[in-house]
């Protein structure tokens, strides 16, 4: 199956989900991965999700998907949980069926008996609570903190790169989580967070969920997993 990102949002992201994707493919021996990646606008997303500008964002995205649609794409998945904001509105006229990033993750979470998970990620996906999406799971936040959170992940995402001090905020919130909260564990409910995780060793477990999503678009790539066996939306 041709694998279509909606790539860009932000640029380290992208890089991230092309390299793990390439590799989970390569590690199931299975064909060749087929993958095409549309380059978007972060500073449009972010614009659009500080105005809370879903149908907007959501007409950005559908072009992107289009492009990739003319290009041979089977399915389209957007590589930024904070651009889900407008996933319901994207389905209504998206092109090509869209694979969530959200929803799988509540199941992984739920497989791994975790019964309450500390979010990390944008101001919209922790206030939300990943868009209330999360049923197997109790998801917790510092609710005090939001703002500066979710700036201090914007300003990551943004740049492409993570600061020493930046990296430290966001490990002390996620020991916070696990201490003050009862988390069993973390969620990177943010796609660029691998900048400030991936080589620490924070002394809590850590859930990534673009590894979740990353596992469901090989296994659709390589013909392990069936559209019919996905929640999906789009597709016109």
């Amino acid at each position: 199956m041709h694998i279509g990102l909606v790539g860009g949002v932000g640029v380290a992201a992208t890089v991230v989900y092309y390299q793990r994707l390439t590799a989970a493919v390569a590690a199931m021996d299975g064909p060749p991965l087929d993958l095409t990646i549309s380059h978007g606008d972060i500073q449009t997303l972010i614009r659009n999700v500080q105005a809370g500008a879903k149908r907007p964002q959501a007409e950005v995205f559908a072009a992107q998907v289009a492009r990739l649609k003319a290009a041979g794409a089977d399915v389209a998945a957007v590589t930024s949980l904070g651009g889900h904001f407008c996933f319901d509105e994207l389905a209504a006229i998206s092109p090509l069926p869209l694979i969530s990033a959200v929803t799988p993750v509540d199941s992984a979470l739920g497989a791994r008996g975790i019964r309450r998970v500390g979010l990390l990620g944008t101001r919209v996906v922790m206030d939300s609570r990943l868009y209330g999406q999360l049923k197997a799971t109790v998801p917790v936040v510092l609710d005090d903190e939001i703002e500066e959170l979710g700036q201090t992940y914007q300003d990551i995402a943004v740049a492409g790169h993570c600061t020493t001090g930046q990296r430290s905020a966001l490990v002390d919130a996620g020991q916070r989580m696990i201490d003050e909260l009862g988390a069993d564990a973390v969620l990177l409910a943010g796609t660029d967070l691998n900048l400030a995780f991936d080589d620490a060793d924070p002394g809590y477990t850590v859930i990534d969920a673009l590894d979740v999503h990353v596992d469901v678009l090989a296994r659709l790539a390589t013909g392990r997993l069936t559209l019919d066996a996905v929640a999906v939306g789009g597709g016109l």
